[in-house]
């Protein structure tokens, strides 16, 4: 059983698809006209209009996926059942973070396309969020443990890192999607979609919403935080990363 197959419960109804992001992802595919998806979860990017595989070991994110989507082989990316050269290009979208030997699956990614198109985020900015700094201190350990942005990026001998802001009514519920939201945390459901949160210890995530839910109450986190009240989009440290 995978991590995923434990806490992705319900995962596709908090993980949309945001077409503010999906553009660009679009545009770093380029002309690739075969895309293999890894770590594809319930394919929220998957590009429409190409030919499509994934990859994806979780039964229970595999179950989610829409009816129509891209047919998936259940495997890691470490191990990618493919001959070498078979896409135009590999897709891994906020997926690297997860993998035991995120390395090896890097090289797995340069091994089956010419071209690799990776989003992933800069763990600094994450520990910085004021849901983690303030109230979820213990999610920091957690990003200490995952390869950052910058750390992908150098392995892929990347050509390209381009920042992905997260707009203030984001429709996909990343960590960091309701950081000019706050009340929205205090919703299971929503903290249940969030891996940072879902697969930190129970208590302590607890101990952090009963203290946001007073500091709401209050006025104190709007007090604290009301330079981030007029921004139409925030950098949470997202990088789209084109190799």
């Amino acid at each position: 059983m995978t991590a995923y197959d434990r806490i992705g419960v319900g995962y596709a109804r908090g993980r949309r698809t945001d077409p503010r992001w999906l553009a660009p992802l679009l545009d770093a595919l380029g002309d690739a006209a075969s895309v293999l998806d890894v770590g594809s979860g319930t394919g929220s990017y998957e590009p429409p209009g190409r030919r499509v595989a994934a990859v994806e070991p979780s039964a229970e994110m595999i179950r989610q996926r829409p009816p129509g989507a891209a047919p998936v082989v259940r495997a890691v990316a470490e191990a990618l059942p493919f001959a070498a050269c078979t896409f135009d290009a590999a897709l891994a979208v906020l997926t690297v973070h997860h993998w035991p030997d995120w390395r090896r699956g890097l090289a797995e990614l340069r091994r089956v396309a010419r071209r690799q198109v990776v989003l992933a985020y800069d763990t600094a900015r994450h520990k910085d969020f004021w849901l983690v700094r303030e109230y979820v201190p213990e999610v920091a350990e957690l990003e200490r443990s995952r390869p950052s942005a910058s750390d992908i990026a150098a392995s892929l001998g990347a050509r390209s890192v381009v920042p992905l802001p997260v707009p203030w009514d984001f429709t996909d519920g990343v960590f960091p999607a309701h950081w000019r939201r706050p009340e929205a945390y205090l919703d299971p459901a929503v903290r249940q979609a969030c891996s940072a949160l879902a697969q930190t210890a129970p208590g302590a995530v607890a101990r952090g919403m009963a203290r946001l839910r007073a500091d709401l109450a209050s006025g104190r986190w709007h007090e604290e935080h009301r330079d981030l009240l007029e921004l139409p989009e925030w950098d949470a440290g997202f990088r789209l990363i084109t190799s």
